[in-house]
């Protein structure tokens, strides 16, 4: 039987689901948080700030779906899209008008679920960095 986790390490799984930076790392770590009993979900992302705020909700809400994060229901998508749109929220001042370009993490136990974004923003090579998150419960 897993532990069970508060809002601040299931945040903490998201921001390390953000920053991997290989589909076998993301693999390696998805695998030992299962055994926690934590499901965890990443996605990348990249284009133009303002015009792709609406996909990367998207693509978020789809890869919590497709990794059995959330199930279909209303509550939980939205729980999803919610955190999701809060973390965009946090980098938006550094990002509005740029390119964006990074991986969003996922992680939910029981109750808690948190988004992380973790993007590069920026032109050519003067990227500035930033994470935002974001934390809902959903039933």
């Amino acid at each position: 039987m897993s532990q069970r986790y508060g809002s601040k390490k299931i945040a903490a799984v998201a921001i390390q689901m953000a920053l991997t930076e290989s589909r076998e790392e993301e693999k390696k770590l998805k695998d030992e948080y299962q055994q926690m009993g934590i499901k965890t979900a990443a996605v990348d992302y990249g284009g133009e700030f303002i015009t792709a705020v609406k996909k990367i909700v998207e693509r978020a809400v789809v890869a919590a779906k497709r990794e059995g994060v959330i199930k279909e229901t209303h509550a939980d998508e939205g729980a999803v899209a919610g955190a999701t749109r809060e973390a965009l929220s946090q980098i938006m001042p550094k990002a509005i008008g740029l390119n964006v370009g990074g991986k969003i993490g996922i992680s939910r136990q029981h109750d808690h679920i948190s988004v992380a974004v973790y993007f590069g923003i920026g032109l050519l090579h003067l990227d500035e960095v930033a994470i935002g998150l974001g934390h809902r419960a959903a039933s």
